[in-house]
């Protein structure tokens, strides 16, 4: 794309990307992987969407272009951790294990270039409803499916309107009062969780929503998504944290470069008080 450079930082944090499923923006994440490289890449979790997978088989050639992307990446020597989710939980029986370059952890502790230790971990073995009730985690998933398949219809419409992306679902979950309770109760826990393992913050995924915040002395990190979203969280090569959006100017035109932009939002990791 003429007047875009490929951009390096320290490490890149990607989640949710949902292969195998018909929401995954794989096509926006294999451009976003074209202008921007990293020493450490992690996925961190929902990488591959097993659940879907197993109702019903999807996996078109840019589902399988992501993965041979990451692993040229990996033969090119960055260091890639793919940290197992709920929805590819298969992989947690392979910790340890090298696949291509690619190590699988169940989480592990990143440091930081300023030195702040990070847990990272999807995230999904402190939401109650997917570790203990399980059919309702599942029952949930297919009104998400619902709501991607209403998304879709939308952004169908508005870009034959010649309308940017707006992604109704994002919408719905941010006005639904309990969604939003849901996302602080989550957030305290992973908290809590980041003070017991005496560390300075968390870097995760799994709800979709992405987010830079500071909760006293502790930093909470959330890459957000490659269904709605298209963000990721970067490190600075100075150990600053922000978090980039892949974002389509017109949802209807084909990404592959040209069209899209990315938006740096302003949100760092400061010091503690």
């Amino acid at each position: 794309m003429p007047g875009l450079e490929t951009r390096t930082f320290r490490s890149i944090f990607l989640s949710d990307v949902h292969l195998g499923s018909k929401a995954a923006k794989a096509e926006f994440l294999i451009d976003f992987l074209r202008y921007h490289d990293a020493d450490t890449i992690y996925l961190v979790g929902d990488i591959i969407d097993g659940w879907r997978l197993r109702r019903n088989w999807h996996w078109p050639q840019s589902h399988n272009d992501v993965v041979q992307k990451l692993m040229r990446k990996a033969r090119k020597g960055t260091k890639i951790t793919y940290i197992a989710g709920n929805h590819d939980e298969f992989a947690r029986q392979f910790q340890g294990v090298h696949f291509g370059g690619i190590v699988v952890a169940d989480s592990v502790v990143h440091e930081a270039a300023d030195g702040k230790r990070f847990l990272v971990i999807h995230g999904d073995q402190f939401d109650t409803v997917v570790h203990n009730v399980r059919w309702l985690a599942y029952l949930g998933d297919h009104a998400y499916d619902a709501a991607m398949f209403t998304n879709r219809l939308i952004s169908r419409a508005r870009s034959l309107l010649g309308l940017e992306y707006w992604s109704f679902s994002s919408w719905a979950k941010m006005r639904v009062k309990k969604a939003v309770s849901f996302i602080g109760s989550f957030q305290t826990v992973l908290m809590q969780e980041a003070r017991r393992s005496q560390v300075d913050g968390v870097i995760c995924g799994h709800i979709h929503h992405a987010a830079i915040e500071m909760f006293g002395d502790v930093a909470y990190i959330n890459t957000g998504d490659w269904v709605e979203n298209c963000t990721a969280v970067v490190e600075h090569f100075d150990g600053r944290m922000e978090i980039l959006r892949w974002a389509h100017v017109k949802s209807g035109a084909p990404p592959s470069g040209k069209g899209l932009v990315t938006i740096d939002i302003d949100v760092r990791v400061p010091e503690a008080a």
